[in-house]
């Protein structure tokens, strides 16, 4: 604890004057929301940098065997945040939440640093990149892990919703925030993307040390090693099965069936339950389960899970339907489609921006409930609409429809939050906060294995007929275009994704040499693969969004079940959440606001 304490102030200061009590929360606030969205930027500031970053390690990712590399290098960073914001946010509670924050910024920083220092090329140059994201996960894990209850214990509880809503909302547009600074900075100098992460960590950090009061109210216990082991394993597991899922297996399309993939999902499974019986046993628990005896906290949690899960995987499928077709049809080269997918996704984010932080202060005085149902059921509606925009749509539409959706959805995130963190007890802030991350990050991994499982199966349906007539009609030898047709629906959605031009990747330079002039033009032209797979992927993209849209509704429902809005007994005293872990469901609430 001796490294934990070096970053830290060494004593709480908790009674101030009332004006610098006052001046503290906003410190609290811009501090907190800086280190949020520095986390959330590096979540996804990869994907769009990804071609640049393998072109300068000298790795081709589609090649057979490195779409491992390609596939942790997005996941790892979500993965780890995933499996440690729990444990983070219970140390916090413990040993006091500022400290565990402080820790958080120190290892991002060192982290990115360390990305920028990669001197090898291939494969041991992707390792040491997914190592190093891995770093800067663990660090991310400690921020978000204490972040919101830092907030909760620096803000009176009647306007919580205003600072958790810009917190949360400044957390969901830092990921769409990243694709454009990625796809700005990776063309000049891939390492630009980490090495700008280095100066901002080294002010935050230097910042909430000088700055920040462990103001939280601190229960010595002992660490539920058992627990926090069982759960760390079982979630890598089901993750890591989930991410080999989406990838093929023998003859098939995807590895849903292989027996590494089962085997995966069957041992994290069985991990799971070995730390739910764990947990139940524990004196003090890493999960807290008698915090899901509070109604707020438990239907805010799940419709947390919910609209992660709708929204997650589905971005990734907005990305490739840019960047695999509309883009390129409307005449932008393949390695410019990158930037601007980020750059045309710009309106969701400002849909966050606007409706996050109003919608936060609202709900401080009407209350969570309805926001938090208007915003995923909203979210659903365009959802709907999009099943009847063309593949080739007016951009108009597609932009008022991400803004509307990005309203919605920030609607939604600050109340839910502001919610989840006043029910619960001032000594669960870390835990409970913890817990409801980890169903948010959790849900976009899930999310993903399900969108893109459910984009692949609607490709390999019609795809290999359609790219084999497409090719054949222009000249490319049978045995060639068949080979290509039956390729891994995954290949040509990564091949979009990574704004590679597939089919000039794909065929080579040898076939391609063997075609005339005029079809060579053809088929490494602009329009040829996006009208090939347009039909095939809107069929995908239809399935995607019926799921989204249905997964919406049901976290509207759960948003609305919540019932009204409360504040945990323990709001103004200290005190254990375990003596109540006999008492009814809702004996953790106190009165109705």
């Amino acid at each position: 604890m001796k490294l934990i304490d070096a970053f830290a102030p060494s004593t709480p200061r908790q009674n101030q004057h009332p004006e610098r009590s006052d001046r503290y929360k906003w410190i609290a606030l811009s501090n907190t929301t800086l280190g949020v969205l520095m986390a959330t930027i590096d979540g996804s500031i990869t994907l769009i940098a990804m071609p640049d970053i393998f072109n300068g390690i000298h790795l081709n990712p589609l090649q057979p065997g490195n779409s491992f590399y390609l596939l942790w290098m997005i996941l790892g960073f979500l993965v780890v945040t995933s499996v440690l914001v729990v444990s983070l946010g219970r140390l916090g509670d413990i040993f006091g939440r500022v400290k565990m924050y402080n820790l958080g910024f120190v290892i991002y920083t060192i982290g990115s640093l360390l990305l920028t220092i990669d001197w090898m090329t291939g494969r041991p140059g992707a390792t040491w990149l997914i190592i190093m994201r891995i770093v800067q996960g663990i660090g991310s894990a400690f921020l978000i892990a204490n972040a919101s209850a830092i907030l909760t214990d620096a803000f009176p509880a009647n306007q919580r919703g205003t600072a958790l809503g810009i917190n949360q909302v400044a957390g969901i547009s830092g990921s769409f925030l990243g694709l454009i600074i990625g796809g700005i900075l990776a063309p000049i100098d891939w390492r630009l993307i980490f090495l700008i992460s280095v100066p901002i960590g080294l002010f935050g950090t230097v910042w909430a040390y000088l700055k920040l009061e462990d103001r939280s109210v601190r229960r010595p216990a002992s660490i539920d090693w058992l627990g926090n082991v069982t759960f760390a394993l079982g979630l890598i597991f089901i993750m890591v099965g989930i991410t080999y899922g989406i990838e093929p297996y023998g003859l098939s399309s995807m590895g849903w069936t292989s027996p590494k993939v089962l085997a995966e999902l069957g041992i994290g499974a069985a991990f799971m339950v070995a730390f739910a019986i764990i947990e139940s046993r524990s004196e003090s628990p890493m999960f807290r389960l008698p915090l899901f005896k509070i109604p707020a906290f438990t239907f805010g949690t799940l419709s947390t899970f919910l609209v992660a899960v709708a929204r997650g995987g589905l971005m990734f499928m907005l990305i490739i339907w840019l960047q695999g077709i509309w883009l390129p049809l409307h005449g932008f080269s393949y390695t410019e489609t990158p930037l601007w997918a980020g750059i045309y996704m710009l309106p969701l984010t400002v849909g966050f921006l606007v409706a996050g932080p109003i919608s936060g202060h609202l709900s401080d005085r009407y209350g969570p409930r309805i926001f938090a149902t208007i915003g995923p059921a909203g979210t659903a509606i365009t959802f709907l609409i999009f099943l009847f925009l063309p593949v080739n749509f007016s951009y108009v539409s597609f932009a008022i429809l991400l803004f509307l959706s990005g309203s919605f959805q920030g609607l939604f995130a600050a109340p839910n939050r502001a919610a989840v963190m006043n029910s619960l007890p001032a000594d669960a802030r870390g835990a409970g906060g913890g817990m409801n991350s980890t169903f948010q990050n959790s849900a976009q991994v899930l999310s993903i294995g399900i969108f893109f499982t459910l984009m692949i199966i609607g490709l390999s349906s019609v795809l290999p007929h359609t790219m084999l007539s497409g090719l054949t009609t222009h000249g490319v030898p049978v045995n060639a275009a068949s080979r290509i047709a039956h390729l891994p629906p995954v290949s040509i959605l990564f091949a979009a994704f990574l704004g590679y031009n597939p089919i000039k990747s794909l065929l080579g330079s040898q076939t391609l040499g063997h075609l005339s002039a005029h079809n060579q033009a053809i088929v490494t032209g602009h329009s040829f693969f996006p009208n090939l797979i347009s039909s095939p992927f809107h069929s995908g993209l239809q399935e995607a969004f019926i799921f989204a849209t249905a997964t919406c509704v049901v976290a509207a429902v759960v948003s609305f079940a919540r019932g009204t809005s409360r504040f945990a007994k323990q709001e103004s005293q200290s005190g254990s959440t375990d003596q109540y872990a006999g008492e009814a469901p809702g004996a953790l609430d106190a009165e109705v606001i």
